[in-house]
């Protein structure tokens, strides 16, 4: 064995920790400082400690709230979009259809709606002017905006959700 080689040995090294516990084991260097300890370390005490290393935490936490507000926002827009109150003239239907719907009374998608619940399509084709076309382009128009037409509760479940929209919308 070569002679000198060899690091000093300190069978009384202290070992100090942030939290303030101290303790001696067999070490090379006289005196160690650590950060975490057994006594202080959330995995031994149970405590939850969020360690925050460069404000990622508050990173997170906005980027979460822009989340919940961008969801919040498009359930708006999606109420909006389907308002029972939404005149028949913001549809794209032809002129003449909408003429035929306004002298009926008929002047809201709520109106539409109500109709289509009580006689279904047989009570829009009641209507003097009102013919197979223009229902279909209508229905066809309500269904683009989102409205469920009495009949339709299967296509309902089908519709995602509003988060999984936006998932999808951000992972593009």
């Amino acid at each position: 064995m070569k002679e000198d080689i060899h690091p000093e040995f300190y069978p009384e090294a202290r070992v100090v920790c942030a939290c303030g516990n101290a303790w001696t084991v067999g070490s090379t260097q006289p005196e160690i400082r650590t950060d975490v300890c057994s006594e202080c370390h959330p995995f031994y005490t149970g405590e939850q400690r969020i360690l925050d290393s460069g404000g990622q935490v508050e990173r997170f936490l906005k980027k979460l709230e822009r989340r919940k507000e961008k969801v919040a926002r498009m359930e708006q827009r999606r109420a909006k979009k389907t308002s029972p109150a939404l005149s028949i003239e913001k549809l794209d239907i032809r002129t003449q259809a909408k003429n035929v719907l306004l002298e009926a009374g008929i002047e809201t998608v709520g109106d539409i709606l109500d109709l289509l619940d009580e006689g279904g399509s047989e009570a829009l084709m009641n209507i003097r002017g009102f013919g197979m076309k223009s229902l279909a382009t209508l229905k066809k128009q309500l269904r683009a905006r989102g409205y469920a037409l009495p009949g339709d509760e299967a296509a309902e479940e089908e519709e995602p959700d509003v988060a999984e929209e936006l998932e999808a919308e951000m992972a593009s």
